[in-house]
């Protein structure tokens, strides 16, 4: 099998996953703090063994081309991703060291913000579950940065196509999404 039917494959049967455990019509206030009539849980799916073995598997697949030795980002959405993508790069013979990045040091013990590795000088993935504007994971890229790393591309689950993609292009970072919120709102 391609690489590219893999990608669908397993692009396909994650949607499914998405819109089955993750994605509910309401009425929701966002991290951002907009009002939706539409909401992304991502934890069911990342946290489900199915979702999180699929989400790992796509994640190095769009990760194929992308100079980079470690995998991260902002508590709580992106550290349900870290390990799985973590292990499986070590299957697939391109070790990603995970790491993540606290909202805020802890007030005790290091009182580090960056959590599970030393990113100086490493070339870091940003992982993302959802992104609206994209100030959460930018939270984080700032930290890698201000800790001597460089990130090489912001990668979310989901962009709600309300900001992220405008913000990491203005700020030269690349960025790609596994889906769109659109796909959902149209199935």
């Amino acid at each position: 099998m391609t690489q590219a039917r893999r990608r669908l494959e397993l692009r396909n049967r994650l949607f499914d996953l998405i819109r089955e455990q993750s994605f509910r019509r309401g009425r929701f206030t966002l991290a951002s703090g907009k009002e939706s009539i539409y909401y992304f849980d991502s934890k069911p799916t990342m946290l489900n063994p199915e979702g999180a073995a699929i989400l790992a598997e796509l994640i190095l697949i769009e990760l194929d081309g992308v100079k980079a030795d470690c995998v991260g980002g902002l508590e709580m959405g992106a550290v349900p991703m870290i390990a799985p993508v973590a292990m499986l790069s070590y299957e697939a013979g391109r070790p990603l060291v995970g790491f993540f990045v606290r909202k805020a040091p802890k007030d005790h013990g290091t009182k580090q913000r960056i959590e599970g590795l030393n990113v100086t000088g490493r070339n870091a993935v940003i992982l993302e579950d959802v992104t609206t504007t994209g100030a959460s994971a930018m939270q984080a890229v700032e930290e890698v940065r201000a800790a001597g790393g460089s990130v090489a591309l912001v990668l979310s689950i989901l962009d709600r196509d309300e900001g992220a993609r405008e913000l990491y292009a203005a700020a030269g970072i690349p960025f790609k999404s596994l889906f769109r919120a659109e796909e959902f709102l149209a199935a």
